[in-house]
């Protein structure tokens, strides 16, 4: 069975300060990581920041991955489903979502959970009412 890897959060600029200095003074990147509590990747994911701009280009980190609020779904839309429930009772997510790529040239603009995310919001959303409801059994 394989060892399972340790996790490390997200370094501060307290911590890269610490791992570099460390290093500079025992030239030991090993004894640097540990003091600093980091991992090795971690000095060599820095190192060229910091040969480059030294302890300035290590302050800041940018953070990978989409913007915030990226993903979000527009008012616009939103309005559009309220409006598409409000009309037709009687259809659920997933029609709703194909109405509105309908709309949109067959585009997804919306997937069928965030439709119900939109409706459990306004309050128009309820789950028992959508099942259909089971016919009592004879015994």
């Amino acid at each position: 069975m394989s060892q399972k890897r340790t996790y490390f959060p997200p370094t501060t600029p307290q911590q890269r300060k610490l791992l570099f200095e460390t290093w500079e003074a025992t030239g030991s990147v090993t004894a640097a990581c540990r003091k600093a509590h980091v991992g090795l990747g971690t000095f060599y994911y820095w190192k060229p920041r910091y040969d480059a701009e030294g302890y300035a280009g290590i302050e800041s980190y940018e953070q990978k991955g989409p913007e915030k609020g990226f993903g979000h779904t527009s008012a616009e839309i939103e309005q559009k489903v309220i409006e598409l429930r409000d009309l037709h009772a009687d259809w659920g997510k997933q029609r709703i979502a194909a109405e509105v790529a309908k709309a949109n040239n067959w585009v997804p603009l919306v997937s069928p959970n965030t439709v119900r995310r939109i409706l459990e919001e306004a309050g128009l959303w309820k789950p028992d009412e959508m099942r259909p409801q089971k016919a009592p059994s004879k015994l």
